[in-house]
């Protein structure tokens, strides 16, 4: 039976100041959701922080159920809608660049700990995560992969392997690799037939620049929706028979198995 799926991408500007503005921000996008038919909001990499903001990202970080995840958890619930944003998670052995899914009921669905750090702060100061989980929302199974986890083919065969058919890709893209947005992005949709949703922050934070360029692409590899280089929400809808019809034309995934190296 086919299924559709609401999705909105929010580009927010890299601009906003820790995470009281960055909530306040949200809120007021939410706001103007309302009344429209949409099932989850993806959100960039840190968006509850910020992603260059230095030492401060360190004090801001929180436990996955921590003030402001309780904050967000409000906002899902009042606005009946699914909230997926980054945010550096404190646990018992370290800091994670972390993502996490809250359901529009306020309950957690999922949280990914980013698996692969590029060398510079993040593998300073973060631990890697481990493994990938999907989870179910209104039809969808649904992956998620932060930033620089996309760049690798191997994790993006790995959870449309365990049965995505969406992938979302929070991410801190600086203005210099735009080419993951433009070329990438939308191969890793087209090689796997899946949905990739690709949340980026615009505008500058600190020294750094962002690409903008966050996109829904289909699992033909098309554009469904593309940002510029501004703030700005997109809105696409989804339907699991065009990854059905997309992975019977390209049988990548099972005939994988076929390949004798």
């Amino acid at each position: 039976m086919e299924k559709t799926f609401n999705l909105a991408v929010a580009q927010s500007p890299g601009e906003l100041s820790g995470p009281e503005e960055r909530l306040h921000w949200l809120s007021s996008k939410l706001k103007e959701l309302d009344g429209k038919t949409v099932d989850l909001l993806l959100l960039p990499e840190l968006f509850l922080t910020g992603y260059n903001v230095g030492e401060r990202l360190m004090n801001w970080a929180e436990p996955c159920d921590g003030p402001m995840a309780l904050r967000i958890s409000e906002l899902a619930t009042k606005h009946n809608i699914a909230i997926h944003y980054g945010f550096p998670e404190r646990r018992s052995d370290g800091v994670y660049n972390a993502a996490q899914c809250i359901g529009s009921d306020g309950q957690q669905l999922s949280i990914h700990r980013k698996l692969i750090l590029p060398p510079g702060f993040e593998g300073d100061h973060f631990q890697a995560g481990k493994g990938c989980n999907l989870f179910d929302l209104n039809g969808f199974k649904i992956a998620t992969l932060i930033c620089y986890d996309a760049e690798f083919p191997e994790a993006f065969r790995h959870v449309a392997s365990l049965g995505a058919q969406l992938v979302l890709v929070p991410t801190a893209l600086g203005a210099q690799w735009g080419v993951v947005a433009q070329k990438v992005v939308p191969t890793r949709a087209f090689e796997n037939g899946v949905y990739v949703a690709y949340a980026n922050q615009a505008g500058s934070e600190g020294d750094m620049t962002y690409y903008g360029g966050s996109c829904v692409i289909s699992p033909n590899g098309e554009e469904d929706a593309r940002a510029g280089d501004n703030e700005e929400i997109l809105i696409a809808s989804l339907s699991t028979s065009k990854v059905l019809a997309a992975q019977k034309r390209l049988p990548y995934l099972s005939d994988l198995k076929r390949i004798d190296l």
